[in-house]
């Protein structure tokens, strides 16, 4: 036995030396650390590091009570996309950017409730200073991390070592900087007209991570928010949807849902032209978009109740959607449903833990990604 265990152990490891790459990847951790930048989707608590605000309801139970059992600043009942991506390559969930005492080695958490792609000045511009919650822009996110760099590694050759063993995550973004015209009742065209700016400034990020060494981008583009019940009740109200206006199967208004296509298929031509100027750089296109419809369209292939788009947690209002801007998911008034796993909706903005859970795993897999993260042979670089 003894003459026989180096043997084995020299056999298994020209076994594993002969595996394809990306399997070879998947039997240990992928990647040293994972930095994530965004809004209210991916914010992990930075909104709430120094102090809780009164009237954030978002920080209040029942938030986070699938899996956490208390508030975190998620605006969720439990996880959210990148803390399933992180458990997935066995890395810690990632502490909020702002947390006192935290370690960032493993990758730190920029995401921030009511971040934009573009600066308060440009809304100000608008004359939307006054309804845009700018808390943290994407550009300031990358200051904040550019900043932190000194307690993550000691010299630039350090930092783009592990910059370029890391995976970036960057959005979405666009969604809350199209939320200040339309919820201050401005005309499409008006929308329409700030992509462009949208779109060269999610370039502009994307560039400048690459230019610290980040080397696999996963860049989201935005969620159909036709389907969602914090614009479906205001439906009528406030945005005028005729019948003919919503769509016969999901029930989501049409006019707000190729707003968002067009977003995203800008930013997909966006990541296009930047994997031709950085051909050493993985750039990733995430897709909420398809998830969500799929929830809607499809929702007992994912265990979600076939209902019209409703949160699970909120009160009634307007419509049929359980979302009612005077009493909203943690404000009085407001109650959840028994088991978040059987809405895709949490909130009626945000996700249920389930929903975003099918999303990471899309993300992971490739079916809701394009290339897949976890690399395959046709996908990695």
């Amino acid at each position: 036995m003894r003459g026989k265990a180096p043997t084995l152990l020299c056999l298994l490891f020209l076994v594993y030396s002969l595996l394809p790459s990306h399997l070879a990847a998947e039997q240990n951790q992928r990647y040293a650390a994972i930095f994530n930048f965004g809004d209210s989707l991916v914010d992990a608590g930075n909104l709430i590091q120094n102090g809780t605000p009164d009237f954030l309801a978002t920080a209040k139970y029942p938030y986070g009570m699938t899996y956490f059992g208390k508030p975190t600043g998620r605006c969720s009942d439990g996880r959210l996309v990148i803390d399933f991506i992180c458990q997935e390559f066995g890395l810690p969930l990632l502490p909020p950017s702002k947390a006192q005492n935290a370690t960032f080695k493993q990758g730190a958490n920029f995401a921030i409730t009511g971040a934009t792609a573009l600066t308060t000045e440009f809304f100000e511009k608008l004359g939307l200073g006054a309804v845009v919650w700018n808390s943290g822009d994407l550009h300031t996110q990358i200051k904040w991390f550019q900043d932190l760099k000194p307690s993550i590694c000691g010299t630039p050759k350090e930092c783009k070592d592990l910059f370029s063993r890391s995976l970036f995550i960057l959005g979405e973004f666009g969604g809350n900087d199209y939320n200040a015209p339309l919820f201050a009742a401005r005309k499409f065209k008006e929308v329409y007209g700030m992509m462009p700016h949208v779109m060269k400034s999610i370039s502009d990020g994307i560039e400048k991570l690459i230019a610290e060494g980040a080397v696999d981008i996963v860049v989201p583009g935005v969620l159909p928010v036709g389907c969602f019940p914090v614009y479906l009740s205001l439906s009528v109200s406030m945005f005028k949807i005729k019948k003919e206006g919503f769509g016969s199967r999901s029930g989501c208004m049409k006019k707000f849902n190729t707003l968002a296509w067009v977003h995203n298929s800008l930013l997909r031509q966006t990541i296009t032209q930047l994997r031709v100027k950085y051909p050493g750089a993985r750039i990733i296109y995430a897709d909420y978009y398809s998830a969500a419809i799929q929830f809607i369209l499809h929702p007992e292939k994912f265990g979600f109740e076939k209902k019209i788009p409703r949160a699970c947690c909120g009160a009634p209002g307007e419509g049929v959607y359980n979302f009612n801007m005077t009493a909203k998911c943690g404000e009085p008034g407001a109650t959840s449903c028994p088991d978040p796993s059987t809405h895709w909706s949490w909130d009626g903005i945000h996700l249920t833990e389930a929903a975003y859970g099918h999303i990471a795993r899309g993300w992971l897999n490739g079916s809701f990604a394009d290339p897949a993260i976890i690399p395959t042979d046709s996908s990695s670089r």
